[in-house]
Protein backbone atom coordinates (compact mmCIF):
# COMPACT_ATOMS: atom_id res chain seq x y z
CA UNK A 1 0.00 0.00 0.00
CA UNK A 2 1.67 2.88 -0.90
CA UNK A 3 2.08 6.07 1.42
CA UNK A 4 0.57 9.01 -0.28
CA UNK A 5 1.32 12.77 0.89
CA UNK A 6 -0.43 14.27 3.79
CA UNK A 7 -3.87 15.58 3.10
CA UNK A 8 -4.96 19.13 3.92
CA UNK A 9 -7.28 18.87 6.90
CA UNK A 10 -10.81 20.39 7.42
CA UNK A 11 -11.41 21.79 10.56
CA UNK A 12 -14.80 21.68 11.51
CA UNK A 13 -18.12 20.37 9.67
CA UNK A 14 -18.70 24.30 9.17
CA UNK A 15 -15.09 24.90 7.74
CA UNK A 16 -15.93 21.57 4.99
CA UNK A 17 -19.80 23.03 4.21
CA UNK A 18 -18.00 26.25 3.63
CA UNK A 19 -15.89 25.23 1.41
CA UNK A 20 -18.27 22.89 -0.62
CA UNK A 21 -20.39 25.99 -0.59
CA UNK A 22 -18.06 28.53 -1.88
CA UNK A 23 -17.66 26.00 -5.04
CA UNK A 24 -20.63 25.81 -5.98
CA UNK A 25 -21.51 29.64 -5.77
CA UNK A 26 -18.63 30.30 -7.65
CA UNK A 27 -20.70 28.49 -10.67
CA UNK A 28 -24.01 30.44 -9.90
CA UNK A 29 -22.09 33.87 -10.59
CA UNK A 30 -23.98 35.71 -13.84
CA UNK A 31 -27.21 34.32 -11.96
CA UNK A 32 -27.69 31.13 -14.13
CA UNK A 33 -30.44 29.12 -11.98
CA UNK A 34 -28.29 25.70 -10.94
CA UNK A 35 -29.17 22.50 -12.01
CA UNK A 36 -27.56 20.27 -9.10
CA UNK A 37 -27.79 16.37 -8.21
CA UNK A 38 -28.27 15.25 -4.84
CA UNK A 39 -26.73 11.56 -6.03
CA UNK A 40 -27.86 9.00 -3.17
CA UNK A 41 -29.88 12.08 -1.55
CA UNK A 42 -30.84 10.34 1.47
CA UNK A 43 -33.16 11.75 4.53
CA UNK A 44 -31.80 15.18 4.44
CA UNK A 45 -30.15 18.31 2.16
CA UNK A 46 -26.82 19.18 4.12
CA UNK A 47 -25.86 22.08 2.78
CA UNK A 48 -26.64 25.85 3.08
CA UNK A 49 -26.61 27.73 -0.28
CA UNK A 50 -28.44 31.37 0.59
CA UNK A 51 -28.17 33.52 -2.23
CA UNK A 52 -27.99 30.72 -4.75
CA UNK A 53 -30.55 29.90 -7.14
CA UNK A 54 -30.58 26.34 -8.06
CA UNK A 55 -33.11 23.33 -8.70
CA UNK A 56 -32.21 20.50 -6.49
CA UNK A 57 -33.33 16.66 -8.39
CA UNK A 58 -32.60 13.78 -5.37
CA UNK A 59 -31.88 10.49 -6.77
CA UNK A 60 -32.46 7.48 -4.42
CA UNK A 61 -33.25 3.63 -4.16
CA UNK A 62 -35.20 4.77 -0.74
CA UNK A 63 -38.69 5.11 -1.88
CA UNK A 64 -39.24 6.31 1.30
CA UNK A 65 -36.56 8.99 2.38
CA UNK A 66 -37.94 10.08 -1.41
CA UNK A 67 -41.32 10.61 -0.21
CA UNK A 68 -40.08 12.33 2.88
CA UNK A 69 -37.32 14.94 1.26
CA UNK A 70 -40.38 15.55 -1.21
CA UNK A 71 -43.10 16.23 0.76
CA UNK A 72 -42.42 16.54 4.26
CA UNK A 73 -38.50 17.92 4.12
CA UNK A 74 -40.00 19.84 0.78
CA UNK A 75 -36.27 20.34 0.07
CA UNK A 76 -36.36 18.64 -3.58
CA UNK A 77 -37.48 20.49 -6.57
CA UNK A 78 -37.61 16.59 -8.33
CA UNK A 79 -37.46 13.38 -7.06
CA UNK A 80 -35.94 10.16 -8.98
CA UNK A 81 -36.23 6.64 -8.12
CA UNK A 82 -33.42 4.63 -8.73
CA UNK A 83 -29.89 3.17 -8.69
CA UNK A 84 -27.53 5.55 -9.26
CA UNK A 85 -25.75 2.82 -11.87
CA UNK A 86 -28.45 2.52 -13.75
CA UNK A 87 -31.00 5.09 -13.42
CA UNK A 88 -31.37 7.17 -16.78
CA UNK A 89 -31.13 11.10 -17.05
CA UNK A 90 -29.96 13.50 -19.65
CA UNK A 91 -26.31 13.59 -20.17
CA UNK A 92 -24.87 17.34 -19.85
CA UNK A 93 -28.06 18.05 -17.52
CA UNK A 94 -26.38 19.31 -14.37
CA UNK A 95 -23.95 22.15 -13.23
CA UNK A 96 -23.51 20.28 -9.75
CA UNK A 97 -23.46 16.76 -8.72
CA UNK A 98 -22.77 16.12 -4.63
CA UNK A 99 -22.80 12.39 -3.24
CA UNK A 100 -22.30 12.08 0.24
CA UNK A 101 -21.04 8.99 1.66
CA UNK A 102 -22.72 6.75 -0.84
CA UNK A 103 -20.53 5.28 -3.18
CA UNK A 104 -18.57 3.25 -0.73
CA UNK A 105 -22.31 1.12 -0.24
CA UNK A 106 -22.36 0.38 -4.11
CA UNK A 107 -20.97 -2.80 -5.98
CA UNK A 108 -19.86 -1.15 -9.15
CA UNK A 109 -18.77 2.51 -7.85
CA UNK A 110 -16.96 3.30 -11.22
CA UNK A 111 -19.87 2.79 -13.12
CA UNK A 112 -21.82 5.68 -11.28
CA UNK A 113 -18.82 7.75 -11.14
CA UNK A 114 -18.87 7.42 -15.53
CA UNK A 115 -22.27 7.86 -14.98
CA UNK A 116 -21.74 11.64 -12.98
CA UNK A 117 -19.07 12.16 -15.95
CA UNK A 118 -21.89 11.37 -18.48
CA UNK A 119 -24.30 13.79 -16.85
CA UNK A 120 -22.25 16.95 -15.63
CA UNK A 121 -21.84 19.92 -17.85
CA UNK A 122 -18.74 20.90 -19.21
CA UNK A 123 -16.47 22.50 -16.18
CA UNK A 124 -19.84 21.45 -13.83
CA UNK A 125 -18.29 20.43 -10.13
CA UNK A 126 -18.68 16.97 -8.60
CA UNK A 127 -18.24 16.95 -5.16
CA UNK A 128 -18.13 13.61 -3.62
CA UNK A 129 -17.72 12.68 0.42
CA UNK A 130 -16.36 9.01 1.01
CA UNK A 131 -14.53 7.28 3.33
CA UNK A 132 -10.55 6.64 3.32
CA UNK A 133 -10.10 2.75 3.56
CA UNK A 134 -7.00 3.14 4.42
CA UNK A 135 -7.45 5.43 7.22
CA UNK A 136 -7.38 3.25 10.52
CA UNK A 137 -11.11 3.68 10.66
CA UNK A 138 -11.43 2.60 7.15
CA UNK A 139 -9.31 -0.42 7.42
CA UNK A 140 -11.11 -1.93 10.25
CA UNK A 141 -14.13 -1.52 8.90
CA UNK A 142 -13.67 -3.28 5.53
CA UNK A 143 -11.92 -6.02 7.70
CA UNK A 144 -14.48 -6.50 10.12
CA UNK A 145 -18.30 -7.85 9.85
CA UNK A 146 -21.10 -6.06 9.64
CA UNK A 147 -22.80 -6.98 12.88
CA UNK A 148 -20.04 -5.63 14.57
CA UNK A 149 -20.10 -2.32 12.66
CA UNK A 150 -24.00 -2.16 14.17
CA UNK A 151 -22.66 -2.86 17.48
CA UNK A 152 -20.10 -0.46 17.13
CA UNK A 153 -22.54 2.84 16.27
CA UNK A 154 -24.92 1.23 19.05
CA UNK A 155 -22.51 0.75 21.96
CA UNK A 156 -19.32 3.72 21.85
CA UNK A 157 -21.84 5.86 19.49
CA UNK A 158 -24.55 5.47 21.24
CA UNK A 159 -26.94 5.61 18.16
CA UNK A 160 -29.53 3.14 19.53
CA UNK A 161 -31.42 2.49 16.00
CA UNK A 162 -28.32 1.79 14.58
CA UNK A 163 -28.76 -1.36 11.85
CA UNK A 164 -32.64 -1.03 12.05
CA UNK A 165 -33.78 -0.14 8.35
CA UNK A 166 -33.70 3.56 7.28
CA UNK A 167 -30.90 3.88 9.95
CA UNK A 168 -27.27 3.31 9.54
CA UNK A 169 -24.49 1.60 9.43
CA UNK A 170 -25.40 -0.38 5.97
CA UNK A 171 -23.40 -2.48 4.42
CA UNK A 172 -20.26 -1.13 2.76
CA UNK A 173 -17.99 -2.80 -0.36
CA UNK A 174 -15.28 -0.50 -1.15
CA UNK A 175 -14.89 -0.47 -4.48
CA UNK A 176 -11.01 0.29 -5.64
CA UNK A 177 -12.11 3.61 -7.06
CA UNK A 178 -13.24 4.60 -3.43
CA UNK A 179 -10.28 5.13 -2.48
CA UNK A 180 -7.52 7.84 -2.98
CA UNK A 181 -5.11 6.18 -5.35
CA UNK A 182 -8.62 5.10 -7.24
CA UNK A 183 -10.03 8.54 -7.48
CA UNK A 184 -6.77 9.94 -8.72
CA UNK A 185 -6.65 7.21 -11.54
CA UNK A 186 -10.25 7.37 -12.71
CA UNK A 187 -10.12 11.70 -13.02
CA UNK A 188 -6.67 10.96 -14.85
CA UNK A 189 -8.53 8.54 -17.08
CA UNK A 190 -11.78 10.78 -17.44
CA UNK A 191 -10.59 14.20 -17.95
CA UNK A 192 -11.47 15.20 -15.04
CA UNK A 193 -9.62 17.53 -12.98
CA UNK A 194 -9.61 17.32 -8.98
CA UNK A 195 -9.39 21.46 -7.80
CA UNK A 196 -9.43 20.17 -4.00
CA UNK A 197 -8.83 16.94 -1.76
CA UNK A 198 -9.44 17.23 1.72
CA UNK A 199 -9.24 14.71 5.04
CA UNK A 200 -11.59 15.08 8.23
CA UNK A 201 -9.13 16.20 10.59
CA UNK A 202 -12.55 16.76 13.10
CA UNK A 203 -14.13 13.64 13.73
CA UNK A 204 -14.02 12.79 17.29
CA UNK A 205 -15.80 9.47 17.18
CA UNK A 206 -17.62 8.03 20.56
CA UNK A 207 -20.48 8.86 23.39
CA UNK A 208 -18.64 10.56 26.51
CA UNK A 209 -14.78 11.85 27.36
CA UNK A 210 -13.98 8.11 27.80
CA UNK A 211 -15.33 6.02 24.92
CA UNK A 212 -13.78 9.01 22.84
CA UNK A 213 -9.90 8.87 24.89
CA UNK A 214 -10.28 4.85 23.74
CA UNK A 215 -11.31 4.97 20.35
CA UNK A 216 -8.71 7.66 19.68
CA UNK A 217 -5.80 5.44 21.81
CA UNK A 218 -7.32 2.10 19.44
CA UNK A 219 -6.92 4.36 16.36
CA UNK A 220 -3.21 5.32 16.93
CA UNK A 221 -2.03 2.04 18.26
CA UNK A 222 -3.20 0.60 14.78
CA UNK A 223 -1.39 3.65 13.24
CA UNK A 224 1.63 2.53 14.74
CA UNK A 225 0.94 -0.99 13.98
CA UNK A 226 0.73 -0.23 10.35
CA UNK A 227 3.78 1.37 10.05
CA UNK A 228 2.11 4.43 10.19
CA UNK A 229 0.37 3.91 6.72
CA UNK A 230 -2.91 3.58 7.88
CA UNK A 231 -3.79 7.59 8.61
CA UNK A 232 -4.95 8.39 12.69
CA UNK A 233 -5.21 12.09 11.25
CA UNK A 234 -8.30 11.63 9.46
CA UNK A 235 -10.75 9.22 8.81
CA UNK A 236 -12.95 10.51 5.24
CA UNK A 237 -12.03 12.16 2.04
CA UNK A 238 -13.75 15.28 0.39
CA UNK A 239 -13.20 15.38 -3.62
CA UNK A 240 -13.90 18.53 -5.40
CA UNK A 241 -13.69 17.57 -9.17
CA UNK A 242 -14.21 19.58 -12.49
CA UNK A 243 -14.97 17.92 -15.96
CA UNK A 244 -12.67 19.42 -18.52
Amino acid sequence: MPKLEQLELTKSWDHESEIMGNYIKVKSVGGDVLQILEAGCGKSWSLNLDGVEYVLTGVDTDKVALEMRKNIINDLDKAVEGDLRYVVLKNHQYDVIYSSFVLEHIKGAEQVLNNFVYWIKPAGIIIIRIPDPNSVQGFLTRITPHWLHILYYRFLLGRQNAGKAGYAPYPVHYDPVVSRKGMREFCRRNNVDILAEYGDGHIRPGKGFVVRLFIHFLKYVVHLFSFCLLSARHTNLLYILQKR
